[in-house]
């Protein structure tokens, strides 16, 4: 080959590495000195760093491979070059590199600090851990479905990130005796979680704790101690249906069915009703649900779309004294109310005369039922039956007083079509 002229091998060598090998430098393992064709170090090797730290590296050559002096190396972190000013000649093979107040870690398996020749090629890397120790592990909460299995998960400490691979590690055992198990099935319920499927006993408490560790430490969470049989939930109730009541037109019906998964254990349940209106993200909860399976929602607004929802908590399992741990909510079930037939305040609604002695009494006595009824028995055993006569009785009555007073849609009054009553 004439002098001057390069063939393809060194025009292919003067090109800069891929990215990706570098990306895999600490994953699959940085170049040592002596392995074959690698005939530099970096010292320090693989170093584990704190946030903030600074680093001080050499790359020395060995041997004399050709374009390796120091006076031609270079840096690359993450595959950037690093600028010169970084860096400076010990000697004619050895090149040091400063760096102050490190960020931590763009990668958790190690940043990858290499050093190159002249020529691009790589004559050594390391990993590069910047990180922090782990915080201790809290809010750990725990629930059973079946009172044979147990699901826990729990928040990574105040800050979280700690920027390195940090293990987390569930463990539990029996409170007097028993010794240490761990937790296999991580990431059940999402990344800070772990499910025990099986081999648990009742009427004996728990101690649950976490440990997490890293390169830079660990941290233990506190112990939770608990019973098996207080933990107890459910899945939603199944089955939720919103209907009417006839015309009422403040009034909607709910009924659900029971979790199954818990009809063979003795229990008793209670449940929980929320609903909101259509254009709303405000729920209203109704807690004195009981252990029914049905409720009536009363004091709607007429002519309204209402959303509803229904959750289930498990209690006196097994004899236990201890509520269990409320499901999450039903998927929400859409019903309207029945418009109203009275005329709104923009259209002339009637109010009654104080010739109508009887009509003043009603009145009260009603709007006094309806207060009790939302204070204490939204959804209770009582009887609706009686009400519902007496609604529609009232309902009917002022459809007819209205037409027998001539109201038209706009609000005037029309000739009184029977006679005077």
């Amino acid at each position: 080959m004439p002098a001057g002229r390069r063939g393809p091998a060194a025009q292919s060598a003067r090109r800069p590495p891929p990215l990706l090998p570098l990306l895999l430098l600490c994953v699959l393992g940085a170049p040592r000195a002596g392995s074959g064709a690698h005939t530099a170090v970096i010292s320090p090797q693989d170093p584990t760093l704190l946030i903030g730290s600074s680093l001080q590296a050499t790359c020395s050559v060995h041997g004399d491979p050709p374009g390796a002096t120091a006076e031609g190396l270079y840096w690359t972190l993450n595959g950037r070059r690093l600028p010169p000013e970084l860096s400076r000649v010990l000697n004619t093979s050895t090149l040091a590199l400063a760096l102050a107040n490190l960020n931590g870690s763009r990668q958790q398996s190690g940043d990858n600090l290499v050093c190159h020749a002249r020529d691009g090629s790589i004559l050594a890397g390391s990993c590069l851990y910047v990180g922090l120790p782990p915080e201790k592990p809290f809010n750990i909460s725990c629930w059973s479905k079946n009172m044979k299995d147990l699901t826990c998960r729990w928040t990574p400490g105040a800050h979280g990130e700690t920027f390195l691979h940090t293990n987390y590690s569930l463990k539990y055992k029996l409170r007097w005796y028993g010794q240490d198990n761990t937790c296999e099935e991580y990431h059940t319920v999402g990344p800070h979680s772990c499910h025990i499927p099986k081999d648990l006993a009742l009427f004996t408490p728990y101690e649950i704790w976490v440990e997490a560790t890293n390169r830079l430490g660990s941290a233990r969470s506190d112990v939770l101690t608990l019973d098996i049989l207080d933990v107890v939930t459910t899945d939603p109730p199944p089955d939720v249906h919103v209907s009417r009541v006839g015309g009422l037109e403040d009034q909607l019906s709910v009924r659900w069915v029971s979790p199954p998964a818990l009809k063979d254990f003795l229990f008793q349940a209670k449940y929980q009703i929320r609903y909101r209106v259509e254009d709303s993200v405000d729920w209203k909860v109704v807690d004195d649900v009981s252990n029914q399976t049905s409720c009536r929602l009363a004091g709607l607004k007429p002519g309204t779309v209402y959303f509803v929802q229904v959750r289930c908590n498990p209690f006196g399992i097994y004899g236990s004294k201890k509520a269990g741990i409320w499901s999450e909510w039903s998927h929400p079930t859409a019903a309207s109310t029945p418009r109203s037939e009275r005329p709104g305040p923009g259209g002339g609604a009637c109010e009654p005369r104080g010739g109508e002695p009887s009509s003043g009494p009603v009145r009260r006595e009603l709007k006094q039922f309806l207060g009790w009824l939302k204070k204490h028995a939204y959804c209770s055993n009582l009887s609706f039956r009686l009400y519902d006569q007496w609604r529609a009785w009232m309902q009917k009555s002022h459809k007819t007083r209205n037409q027998d007073e001539g109201i038209l849609p706009s609000g005037r009054r029309g000739t009184a079509r029977g006679p005077a009553r």
